[in-house]
């Protein structure tokens, strides 16, 4: 019997942004299944236009995957894991530790067929330039939701973001902020004209 499936569903208990008032909740299981779609049409976008030639049901697979391991360790805060050296490698300590775990939930045999999507180090390097501009595109979403909302507080993270996608110059994102971005912006009777 593996616990592997029941445990990862507990990722929509996990709060996201828990140092930021939220107007708008949001939860691991529900950030993991926006940011696989994305990571899926950026690399679509990458393929259909910037001469790319990623394996876009592998991106979206181990995207949706991507914070699997914070059923184990929670969800800590950008500002936190990234404060400094000693703060980025300890946490990416824990994280490679929750890999083996998670992993160690799986029958032994199916081990190695998850093993790509769970462990990052297993991700090519577009694999992870794609998939960590998903992650960022959905806090850039996340952010300026919460702004139409009337919470000023996102604001700051918002700016960041946005910023750190515009110098991290993929062009793929720069289509997605475009093509589709506006689209969030406007009222549900707007988005079927």
């Amino acid at each position: 019997m593996s616990h592997f499936f029941a445990y990862i569903s507990r990722l929509r208990w996990i709060r996201r942004w828990g140092l930021m008032r939220n107007a708008i909740e949001e939860n691991v299981a529900t950030h993991s299944w926006e940011v696989a779609t994305l990571a899926h049409v950026l690399a679509i976008i990458r393929n259909r236009y910037f001469g790319g030639q990623v394996n876009v049901d592998r991106i979206a697979a181990a995207a949706l995957y991507h914070d699997a391991t914070e059923v184990i360790t929670g969800d800590l805060p950008t500002p936190v894991k990234y404060h400094s050296r000693v703060m980025r490698e300890a946490f990416g300590d824990i994280e490679q530790k929750a890999e083996v775990e998670l992993l160690a939930l799986l029958p032994e045999d199916l081990r190695a067929d998850f093993a790509p999507y769970i462990r990052e180090s297993q991700w090519s390097g577009e694999e992870q330039e794609l998939i960590k501009a998903a992650d960022r595109l959905s806090a850039l979403l996340k952010c300026q939701a919460e702004i139409r909302a009337g919470n000023k507080e996102f604001e700051p993270a918002a700016g960041h973001i946005l910023a750190r996608l515009e110098a991290d110059g993929l062009p793929e994102v720069r289509y997605f902020l475009e093509v589709f971005a506006p689209g969030y912006q406007q009222p549900l009777d707007n988005l079927l004209g």
